[in-house]
């Protein structure tokens, strides 16, 4: 750890390095506000520059992914090109350009810290931790943590896999709540990390893992787009519930209300019931698989009565 932190360290490779390791970690984590990169107020810095950044996950079907060309695509996606139209409606600025950031669990947290994307689109849990960083708009989903594994493995839930390898990906609340498990003698497994979905799902794949632990909707994802779909199963309880929301950067009043305002209107409107029945009951890219997954009773809730709030928040 001490290398870490060793005085070589240029200022944005410690802060990043704080940021990733605040990211896991469910404990608190100070840092001085003197290290932070300064940004300007993001509606100020759109309007100036005329370019809002999206960062965007490579592999998170339905969220955010990439398609057969390399673009961009997924649900997530879609919610922040609805606060761009706005933006552009809104603030008479009809020219206004989109950029988009790959980032990966690891890095999505400082790219918006940083100041090198405006509002983060994939699949990222509102916990209480990350709010000490950034800051999440509406729920957009709620996903639960829960195995993958091949169908004639045997394994249907957490114990059965003592003594075996589990896989997430780095920077995911999976995990560090495998971290924990392991840390307080819960489970006794070897944990192995990967950069992302299709990584681990590769591990799972070649026989370096038993069983890859992460968000239902991307393992029946990743299930509906292999060679053999019926090869896999999705099992065992929830070991978490996962409140998915866009992040954007920490005091930010103005762009916040903003962003929560659309996604609000979406929602109480019915304009998100498409967009959700395209993503998770119609066929996708690239290879028009349909997932079947309807609407949870707990996102029905919150298209009722939109929220940013979630179940770890404390004191309203």
């Amino acid at each position: 750890m001490s290398n870490l932190f060793s005085s070589h360290l240029r200022p944005v490779a410690l802060l990043r390095a704080v940021l990733v390791l605040c990211a896991t970690w469910a404990g608190p984590c100070a840092i001085d506000a003197q290290t932070k990169a300064a940004t300007a107020p993001t509606l100020q810095k759109i309007r100036q520059t005329g370019v809002i950044v999206l960062a965007h996950r490579e592999s998170s079907i339905p969220f955010s992914y990439f398609d057969a060309d390399k673009h961009p695509i997924g649900y997530a996606l879609d919610l922040c090109l609805r606060v761009v139209e706005g933006i552009r409606r809104d603030y008479k600025l009809p020219n206004l350009r989109v950029t988009y950031l790959p980032v990966s669990p690891a890095d999505r947290i400082p790219s918006i810290v940083e100041g090198r994307a405006d509002l983060e689109c994939g699949n990222t849990t509102n916990n209480a931790a990350r709010r000490k960083l950034v800051a999440f708009t509406m729920t957009h989903y709620f996903a639960g943590g829960r195995l993958l594994v091949r169908s004639k493995s045997g394994v249907r839930r957490l114990s059965d896999l003592r003594g075996k390898t589990v896989v997430s990906t780095r920077g995911s609340t999976h995990l560090a709540f495998l971290n924990d498990q392991v840390d307080h003698g819960i489970i006794s497994v070897r944990l192995l990390t990967a950069k992302d979905s299709d990584e681990a799902f590769k591990m799972l794949e070649e026989g370096r893992a038993d069983a890859f632990l992460m968000d239902d909707i991307v393992l029946y994802s990743l299930r509906a787009n292999a060679k053999e779909p019926t090869a896999y199963a999705v099992v065992g309880d929830y070991t978490t519930v996962e409140p998915l929301a866009i992040m954007l950067r920490k005091n930010d009043p103005e762009f916040k209300r903003y962003v929560d305002l659309v996604l609000t209107r979406l929602m109480m409107d019915g304009e998100i019931q498409p967009l959700y029945s395209h993503w998770f009951q119609g066929p996708i890219p690239p290879k028009g698989v349909t997932l079947e997954v309807p609407m949870s009773a707990l996102m029905r809730d919150q298209v009722r009565f939109p929220s940013d709030k979630v179940g770890d928040d404390i004191g309203g």
